[in-house]
C-alpha cells in the first residue's frame, strides 16, 4: 500500500489536475491512502472534500515580494508550516508528494526533502509559478503540461484531465449533447465561455454581435461565468446560461470555442480536437499567451486579444471561419495533434517511478 501526499491549490489550474490525479490513484489502487494538503482560502477547501478525498490545512503563505513586515515574518511562518508538514509525512507515513504549484506546494517540497521522501512536481502552465520553480531544483521528477515550459529538469506529461474528458466521444454524443442544453441538433454551435468567473471582454464582445451570428446561421452557447453579467440579447437561436457543470457536453456540442487560455481549458480543447479562438487573459504573468501558443502554432486554434473583439471582427473573422467545414476540421486535426488525453496516466507513471526510485 502507498501513502500518497498530494500538495496544492489555490485556484482551478492546480486543483482540477491534483484531483484528476486523486481520482486515478482511487481507481487504480483502492487501499492506497491519500491526503491532500491545501489552504482554507483556496478551491481546494470545497472541492477536494466534495470529491471525497481527506484534506489538511496550513496557513497560506504567499511568498513576500517587496520589503515589509510580512517579508520579516515570512521565514518563521514558513518555518513553522515546514515542520508542520513533516510531523504529518512522518504520522502518516507518506511514501511520495506530489505537488502541483499554490501555496501549500512550497512547505510540502521543503519538508519532503529534509524526511527523505521522493517529491514529483506537475507544472500546469507554460510559464511555471514561483513554488514549482524553486522546488524543482531538489527533485529530477518534474512534469510539465506544455513543451518549451522553462523549469528544471522538465518532461512533457500534458494535463492531468478529468474522465468525462478523456472519455469523451464527441461524435457520438453531438446531438444528445446539443438537446441537452434545448439547442438545434443540426445548426452550427459556437461555444462562448470566459471559464467560471466569466471574462467580459469576451462575453461583451460576442454577444454584442448576437444578429449578426444567429443571422448567419450560427447557434451560440454562451457560458457567461460569474464576474460580469451578460444581457440576454433575446436573439432566438442565441443561448445565454450562467454556469455550466456539463463542460463535456458543451465541448461535445460546439463546432467552435471562444474561450480563455488557462491551462486545463487549452489542453481539454486541444486533447478533444476543438478548434477554438483563445483570448488571453492580458493581466498577472500573462500565463495565458503561453499556454496558447502550441496549440496556437499548430494551427488547431487562433490567438485573439481583448481589444479585437468587436463586430467587425465576428463579421470579417468569425462568422466566415464558422462556415467554413474544411478548415474547422483541419483546424480540429492539428488541435488534436497539439494535445493529449492521458496526462494523469503518464504522471502517476512518473510518481510509480520517483516511488520505485527511493
Amino acid at each position: 500500500m502507498t501513502n500518497y501526499l498530494l500538495a496544492g491549490g489555490g485556484t482551478a489550474g492546480h486543483v482540477n489536475p491534483l484531483l484528476a490525479l486523486a481520482d486515478l490513484i482511487r481507481a487504480e489502487e483502492p487501499d492506497a491512502e491519500i491526503l491532500v494538503l491545501g489552504t482554507r482560502e483556496g478551491l481546494e477547501a470545497r472541492l477536494v472534500p466534495e470529491r471525497g478525498f481527506e484534506l489538511a490545512f496550513i496557513e497560506r503563505l504567499p511568498f513576500p515580494r517587496r520589503p515589509n513586515l510580512a517579508a520579516l515574518r515570512f521565514p518563521a511562518r514558513f518555518a513553522r508550516a515546514v515542520r508542520e508538514v513533516r510531523a504529518r509525512i512522518r504520522e502518516r507515513r507518506i511514501d511520495v508528494v506530489v505537488g502541483f504549484g499554490g501555496y501549500a506546494a512550497a512547505p510540502a517540497y521543503r519538508a519532503a526533502r529534509a524526511e527523505g521522501v521522493p517529491v514529483v512536481i506537475h507544472e500546469a502552465n507554460a510559464k511555471p509559478g514561483l513554488a514549482n520553480r524553486l522546488g524543482a531544483r531538489s527533485t529530477e521528477y518534474v512534469a510539465v503540461t506544455f513543451p518549451g515550459t522553462p523549469i528544471r529538469g522538465a518532461r512533457v506529461t500534458g494535463m492531468p484531465l478529468r474522465p468525462e474528458i478523456t472519455g469523451l466521444d464527441r461524435a457520438a454524443l453531438r446531438t444528445s449533447a446539443r438537446e441537452h442544453f434545448g439547442l438545434d441538433p443540426e445548426r452550427t454551435t459556437l461555444l462562448v465561455t470566459g471559464g467560471s468567473l466569466g471574462a467580459r471582454a469576451i462575453n461583451q464582445g460576442i454577444s454584442g454581435a448576437a444578429a449578426e451570428l444567429v443571422g448567419a446561421g450560427v447557434q451560440v452557447l454562451h457560458v457567461w461565468g460569474g464576474l460580469t453579467e451578460v444581457e440576454d440579447p433575446g436573439v432566438a437561436g442565441y443561448h445565454v446560461i450562467p454556469y455550466c457543470d456539463r463542460m463535456d457536453l458543451a465541448f461535445a456540442a460546439c463546432d467552435l470555442a471562444v474561450s480563455r487560455a488557462g491551462s486545463t481549458t487549452v489542453s481539454e480543447l486541444a486533447g478533444l480536437g476543438v478548434p477554438a479562438i483563445l483570448v488571453p487573459y492580458g493581466h498577472g504573468n500573462g500565463e495565458q499567451r503561453f499556454n496558447a501558443a502550441s496549440v496556437v502554432d499548430a494551427g488547431g486554434a487562433i490567438l485573439v486579444e481583448d481589444a479585437a473583439l468587436t463586430p467587425e471582427w465576428v463579421r470579417g473573422t468569425l462568422i466566415p471561419l464558422l462556415s467554413d467545414e474544411a478548415r474547422l476540421a483541419e483546424m480540429s486535426r492539428r488541435a488534436r495533434s497539439a494535445g493529449s488525453l492521458d496526462g494523469t496516466e503518464r504522471l502517476l507513471d512518473l510518481v510509480h517511478e520517483a516511488r520505485a526510485a527511493r
